[in-house]
């Protein structure tokens, strides 16, 4: 059976602040999803979260991926979830609905979107991971490591299924162009590509010739929007998502989250300026608090049964992820203390759609030529 597990965010409103999304946003998502969405037969099965101030809408159904009744379900819900919003005067309510003009898919209107089409197997575990105050690049590390690095993933050394690599769908989200490459032989040029994580993103993870998998269906897909590109300002960070299957010819469950072990500097944070490490959290701690941040990566695990997601567990609400939150305080602690010196704060290419320009105009009469 061919299953769409389809996984789209948007910022609809933040309590308090860019913190977290209101238990109340929650209800109406979920009464509305069960409505149009369960009761009518479009989904098989949903799930409504919240990480950071990101309302974040976990469908499955068998539309495909960019489905216009999925999508135009997924909007209407952020419309409707919007409204109470601004009813409630949160902070930033609709910030990312740039547009009344829906056209059958939400990519391209300010919601990031992960969906993945694929063959269910006889057993089929799934992650998927939500970022807050970050960009689609923050993804690229982790994504490579699971996929790619053996000291990450001992199946890509010892398992047979896996033996032949990964192929990576990567774009460039300034020239909206896009390469396949392969690893391991190409690894040398796909770190150099995924390196520069502003410009060139892993969108799509596939298996290779000897895989027990069809060749043709992702293994892993990230969200790729950037909301100044649709914006032409800056109105928030894209803080993306991110679906990832498992097991049998795949990294195992543990392998995936081993990458995550690592608190990684990603760009966004405070005013979306700033670098930072990601804090690997439950849902419990998924609120963005200091300094707007750091920077947060929620997972949640479940096993798909003809579509349905069957259990669900908060994967970070484990000690064992303590000692690399202790690392990311200690990173915070000390990239804190640069204040508004680079590197903490981001390099002047990278603040282009930030409101930065407005103070560089403001002072433009006052610079004299040197002579």
């Amino acid at each position: 059976m061919k299953v769409t597990v389809s996984l789209i965010k948007a910022d609809v409103g933040g309590f308090p602040g860019h913190s977290a999304v209101h238990s109340k946003l929650i209800e109406v998502a979920e009464n509305f999803l069960k409505e149009e969405g369960l009761d009518t037969g479009l989904l098989i099965d949903f799930k409504v979260l919240g990480v950071g101030d990101d309302l974040q809408l976990l469908m499955t159904h068998t539309k495909g991926v960019d489905n216009p009744e999925i999508h135009e379900l997924a909007w209407k819900t952020f419309k409707k979830t919007s409204e109470v919003a601004k009813e409630m005067k949160l902070y930033g309510a609709g910030q990312d609905l740039l547009s009344d003009a829906f056209s059958g898919n939400v990519r391209g209107l300010g919601p990031g979107v992960a969906e993945m089409e694929f063959t269910e197997r006889k057993s089929e575990p799934m992650v998927a991971f939500m970022m807050d105050k970050t960009e689609p690049g923050a993804f690229n590390l982790p994504i490579f490591k699971i996929f790619a690095d053996p000291f990450n993933t001992a199946g890509l050394v010892i398992d047979p299924a896996m033996h032949q690599g990964f192929a990576f769908e990567i774009w460039d989200i300034l020239e909206h162009k896009r390469v396949f490459m392969k690893a391991p032989e190409d690894m040398y040029d796909i770190l150099a590509l995924i390196g520069a994580k502003s410009r060139y993103v892993i969108k799509r993870v596939f298996p290779r010739e000897g895989s027990p998998l069809p060749l043709d269906e992702p293994v892993a897909v990230v969200s790729t929007e950037k909301l100044y590109q649709v914006a032409g300002k800056y109105v928030g960070k894209d803080d993306p998502v991110a679906l990832v299957r498992c097991q049998a010819g795949l990294p195992a469950l543990g392998e995936v989250l081993e990458a995550f072990a690592f608190p990684h500097l990603v760009s966004g944070w405070m005013r979306g300026s700033h670098n930072g490490p990601v804090m690997p959290v439950s849902l419990k701690y998924a609120k963005c608090t200091r300094f707007d941040g750091p920077p947060r990566v929620a997972a949640v695990g479940f096993q798909l049964n003809n579509g349905k997601m069957i259990g669900f567990a908060d994967l970070f609400d484990d000690p064992a992820f303590d000692y690399t939150r202790q690392i990311a305080g200690f990173v915070t602690d000390y990239i804190r203390k640069h204040g508004p010196f680079e590197p903490h704060r981001l390099p002047m290419e990278e603040m282009e759609y930030t409101t930065f320009p407005q103070i560089r105009k403001k002072l433009e009469e006052k610079w004299q030529e040197i002579k």
